[in-house]
């Protein structure tokens, strides 16, 4: 089966287990907090398996991301990579991408790899 990126508008009982395992210190009202009003949820998935995921809150042309993260053991196969490439094509609008940034140096090559820019505490794509 081939990896897609999808926008997740449900969870369902597998989705759950899914992002438990990629975000075990967050809740299910955490999840589908990502799926009400101006937020969303992209998930990569894999054999109707979420492998990686990211939240997303949308501001007309603008997007903030938050919690970008790839289960460690698909971690370096480009996952994460083609999440941040397909979720860009999905919302052709955004102009304006940015993610607070963190300490973590992996985090730091992976967005430099993904064409952003660390602006203050900020990593941000025109």
């Amino acid at each position: 089966m081939k990896l897609t990126i999808q926008k997740l508008t449900s969870l369902s009982a597998q989705d759950l287990i899914d992002l438990a395992k990629i975000w075990p210190e967050q809740t299910e009202s955490d999840w589908q907090a990502s799926l009400q009003n101006d937020c969303a949820l992209f998930a990569a998935v894999f054999n109707e398996r979420i492998l990686g995921a990211v939240k997303i809150t949308l501001s007309g042309n603008q997007a903030e991301m938050s919690d970008l993260l790839v289960r460690e053991v698909t971690r370096r196969r480009g996952v994460g990579l083609y999440l941040m490439e397909d979720l860009q094509a999905q919302l052709p609008q955004v102009k304006s991408w940015t993610m607070k940034a963190d300490d973590d140096a992996v985090t730091a090559a992976f967005m430099q790899a993904c064409g952003f820019s660390l602006v203050g505490n900020l990593w941000k794509k025109p």
